[in-house]
């Protein structure tokens, strides 16, 4: 059936939405296919929904290959289930939580561990019903805190979620491999340019965990790789630990007066100015910064922590949030130092239980730890628990010990990769799958169990498998848009041909339909752009709609031919009108 843009429920934008900060949501916007309702909130067009439908498809396909069989779950669910597994908790304030009528207690499902699990156990009875793996392609919804970038970080989404049951460890293997080349698969045809990387599993919980990271360089992720084949986010990256270091020569701790140097990079000023080193001058490496935060634990309680980090290094707040999860942290404020004035900002030196290193007095409920890098022998300036004062040659394990390590530093391009194969190189990407090797959690806590081929009860073992299929919209709208408007590839675009009449001559526009009833008749999904608007303005169209091929009706009509336009290189040529159906089959097929 031919769509005729004189009929289509389309109307592109000539200026990008204000909050659009992202170049798939402004030519998304901009070009008809979604709509914001609210912020993370959409409405999909026609033309939008047919790009998801046809990821949808696709997905569709390789899960029914690989033998998994669709189910679909509500929306709304009670919250029983996620209360047993200890996530109606841990979801925080992502979580849509609300009341019926009755007051009992909903929510609208953020992810569905729990709700496979349970029909699972309604129906699976014995060894011979495994393995099995149910998906669903179905609306999420997170309550994000930011959710600014259009499809990318929506508060409502579309997500491909399946899960698989085994009766052990090596099923769940097998199982993970062959979800992974799904995936491969998946991504290969959507065209995606894309990582696989080790991840952290998060509330999801879990052993092995992986995702899959379209790059982008508005990407939300960033990853290390390196040159013998380590890939990870960093939230994922284990930092080693060097080896201890001889501090036997090292000189006694000696403090020293350091005034007014609220920043490493004052410190080390001063350092060097009044207190320089004989071998070569101090620099941020050597200085240990002690960075406090308030941890909330589930329960409600809190208390401070201090994370002893290398002075050239930040504390990576991402990596900090998954090292905490299930907890979070906010900043330490001026109330907070007030009701522990043995913390003094500028001058926190290494604290630790109700001890402090130098100074009077204790610091209880305070946690200290340090970064993997902060090993036994080395040593470091910092604060002195003391306003205007900082130590130097404080030894790690001589002179202070921690209560543990917490490996949150920013991890940089050049830092050492942890399997040593080489130095880590820094990229951003777009996460668009996430695959999980769940092991027994969920099927422990709802009781799926199974009996197995010796009559014995055994707990399933479960693996997780998330897809954003609207995600994959934008992912796909973010590397392929340029400054003029979408390029879809023809395996998701909403239609491989846009049949472009312009002109006043009638002549012209009843041969673009002859031609579009053609390509129709040829099985060809076609957009016949009939409107009496100007060429300038079905021009800016044709570009800010993305349709890889793009048929021209105008001048050169009048010498029996038409242009044919590739969205993707710009490349135009000319072609006989008679010979232009097998032209574009051509092209299409190439």
């Amino acid at each position: 059936m031919i769509t005729s843009l004189n009929d289509l429920f389309v109307r592109t934008l000539r200026e990008d939405p204000a909050d659009a900060f992202f170049p798939s949501h402004r030519w998304l916007v901009r070009a008809g296919y979604i709509r914001p309702v609210a912020p993370g909130i959409y409405s999909w067009m026609p033309l939008g929904l047919r790009v998801l439908r046809k990821i949808e498809d696709i997905v569709r396909e390789e899960f029914d290959q690989m033998g998994a069989q669709e189910v679909r779950f509500p929306g709304l669910l009670p919250r029983e289930p996620y209360q047993i597994t200890g996530r109606w908790t841990e979801y925080g304030d992502n979580l849509f939580r609300l009341k019926d009528r009755k007051q009992a207690d909903m929510l609208l499902g953020p992810t569905h561990e729990e709700m496979f699990t349970l029909m699972a156990k309604d129906v699976v009875q014995s060894y011979k019903d495994l393995p099995l793996t149910l998906y669903q392609i179905q609306t999420k919804y997170r309550d994000e805190a930011r959710p600014r970038a259009g499809l990318l970080r929506g508060r409502e989404f579309v997500m491909k979620d399946s899960y698989s049951f085994d009766m052990d460890d090596a099923g769940l293997r097998a199982s993970y491999l062959a979800h992974r080349e799904a995936y491969i698969r998946i991504f290969d045809r959507l065209g995606f340019d894309y990582r696989i990387v080790k991840a952290d599993a998060g509330a999801m919980g879990g052993s092995a965990s992986e995702e899959f990271l379209a790059l982008a360089e508005n990407g939300e992720d960033t990853f290390a790789y390196s040159p013998g084949g380590y890939a990870a986010n960093v939230e994922a990256v284990t930092i080693p630990a060097p080896e201890p270091v001889d501090a036997s020569d090292t000189p006694a701790a000696q403090v020293a007066d350091t005034p007014d140097v609220p920043t490493i990079a004052a410190l080390v000023a001063l350092s060097n100015e009044r207190y320089p080193r004989p071998d070569r001058p101090w620099e941020a490496s050597d200085t240990l910064k002690n960075v406090v935060i308030k941890v909330r634990e589930l329960d409600g309680s809190s208390y401070p922590l201090v994370i002893g980090v290398p002075g050239d290094r930040e504390v990576d707040e991402k990596r900090l949030e998954v090292a905490l999860a299930p907890a979070q942290f906010e900043p330490f404020t001026e109330a907070d130092f007030a009701a522990y004035p043995e913390l003094i900002p500028g001058y926190i030196g290494p604290v630790r239980g109700s001890e402090k290193v130098l100074g009077e007095g204790g610091s209880a409920g305070v946690k200290y730890l340090t970064d993997p890098r902060v090993v036994p022998g080395t040593r470091w300036v910092t604060g002195a628990n003391e306003a205007g004062k900082h130590v130097y040659n404080l030894v790690a394990g001589r002179d202070f010990v921690s209560d543990g390590v917490l490996d949150t530093a920013e991890v940089r391009t050049g830092d050492p990769s942890p399997d040593g194969s080489g130095p880590l190189t820094l990229a951003r990407g777009i996460e668009i799958g996430h695959i999980f090797q769940l092991g027994r959690k969920y099927a422990a806590a709802l009781d799926l169990k199974v009996l197995d081929q010796n009559g014995k009860l055994v707990t399933v073992t479960m693996g997780s498998y998330g897809l954003g299929v609207s995600r994959a919209v934008a992912a796909i709208a973010e590397s392929t848009a340029d400054d003029k408007g979408l390029s879809w590839p023809r395996e998701v675009a909403p239609y491989d041909v846009l049949v472009l009449a312009t002109g006043k001559d009638q002549a012209i526009f009843d041969a673009a339909r002859t031609l579009a009833e053609q390509l129709d008749a040829a099985n060809v999904a076609v957009l016949l752009d009939d409107r009496k608007a100007s060429p300038g303005v079905k021009f800016t169209d044709s570009e800010v709609l993305g349709i890889p091929t793009v048929v021209v009706l105008g001048r050169a009509f009048a010498a029996g031919n038409i242009e044919i336009r590739d969205r993707a290189t710009g490349n135009i040529r000319e072609v006989a009108y008679t010979a232009a159906l097998s032209e574009i089959l051509a092209e299409i097929q190439h």
